[in-house]
C-alpha cells in the first residue's frame, strides 16, 4: 500500500495545478485563525469574535469541522484532476501495461482519498487545539477532549465526498465535466427535496428521506453549529423563543456515509473493470 501511494503523491506532486492546489486548500485550513483577528467598532459597542466563545473548549471542535468542511472543493477538484489526468496522459494504460491491476489501481486512489482526508483531519485537530488553548475559557483536559467525535464526523464526511469525486471522475473522465455533475447532482437532491415536501410529505419526514441521499447525508454529519453560541441563544431567549436542536454525531448518520462510500469505491472499480481502455 505504501508503494500505491508514492505512486500517487509522485503524480500529483509533479501537477503544477494539484500542487497549487493542494497548497492552497491547507493553506485555508489554517485561515480558520484568521477569525481570532476580527474586531470592530460601532460606536460605544466593541466587538471581537474570539470573544464570543467560538473559540471554546469543546464548541471548536464542532465550530471548525463544520467551516472547514466547505474547503473541500479544492481536494475535490484535485481528485477529478487526478482520474482525468490518468485518461488524458495515457498513464492508466501504462500503469496497467507495467503490472497494475485494475483493483491496485482503484485502491491507490483510494488511498489518496484516505490520506487527504486523515491529514485534513489532523490539520484541524492542531490548528483547533492551538486555538483553544489560546483563546477558550475552558482548558481543563476533561472539557479539551469533550466533543472530538466531531473530528471523526470530519473524517468520514470527507472521505465520503472525496470517493463521490473519485467516483465521477472515473464515470466521467473529464474533470470539467465531473465538476459539472457534482453540481447537477446538488441540484438535483434539492429538487428531489422540494418535490417530496410539496407532494408527499411534511418537513421532519422529508428530512429523513434526504437523509439517505449521498450529498445531504455528508452533509447531516456535522450540523450547523451557529444557534450554539451564547449570544444566539440570548437573543433567542430574549424573544421568549427555545431552540432545541440536536447537534449530536448519531452513528446511523456515519454508517449512511460509510456504506455510500463504499458504493462509490466499488462502482469506480466495476466501471474501470469493465471500460476498454
Amino acid at each position: 500500500m505504501i508503494r500505491l501511494l508514492h505512486i500517487e503523491f509522485i503524480k500529483l506532486w509533479n501537477n503544477r495545478a494539484s500542487k497549487i492546489l493542494i497548497i492552497s486548500y491547507f493553506t485555508l485550513l489554517t485561515s480558520i485563525a484568521l477569525f481570532a483577528a476580527i474586531k470592530f467598532d460601532i460606536g460605544p459597542i466593541q466587538f471581537h469574535l474570539a470573544d464570543q466563545g467560538i473559540f471554546n473548549f469543546p464548541y471548536i471542535w464542532h465550530f471548525n469541522t463544520f467551516i472547514t468542511a466547505f474547503f473541500k472543493l479544492f481536494l475535490a477538484i484535485v481528485i477529478v484532476s487526478m482520474m482525468s489526468n490518468e485518461y488524458s496522459n495515457k498513464t492508466i494504460k501504462q500503469n496497467l501495461i507495467d503490472g497494475l491491476s485494475k483493483k491496485e489501481f482503484i485502491l491507490s486512489k483510494f488511498l489518496t482519498v484516505i490520506s487527504f482526508s486523515l491529514i485534513s483531519t489532523l490539520f484541524v485537530f492542531v490548528v483547533s487545539l492551538i486555538l483553544g488553548l489560546a483563546y477558550s475559557d475552558y482548558n481543563e483536559i476533561s472539557i479539551i477532549l469533550t466533543d472530538l467525535e466531531f473530528l471523526v464526523a470530519f473524517f468520514v464526511k470527507l472521505t465520503g465526498f472525496f470517493s463521490f469525486c473519485l467516483f465521477l471522475g472515473v464515470l466521467v473522465k473529464r474533470s470539467a465535466f465531473a465538476l459539472g455533475f457534482l453540481i447537477l447532482w446538488q441540484v438535483f437532491e434539492g429538487i428531489v427535496r422540494g418535490i417530496i415536501r410539496w407532494k408527499l410529505f411534511d418537513g421532519e419526514t422529508t428530512d429523513v428521506i434526504m437523509g439517505f441521499f449521498p450529498l445531504q447525508a455528508m452533509f447531516n454529519l456535522i450540523k450547523e453549529p451557529f444557534s450554539r453560541l451564547g449570544a444566539v441563544q440570548s437573543v433567542v431567549n430574549q424573544i421568549g423563543e427555545e431552540l432545541r436542536l440536536d447537534y449530536a454525531i448519531h452513528w446511523y448518520e456515519i454508517l449512511i456515509v460509510l456504506v455510500w462510500t463504499a458504493i462509490f469505491i466499488y462502482g469506480s472499480y466495476a466501471i474501470l473493470k469493465k471500460r476498454d481502455l
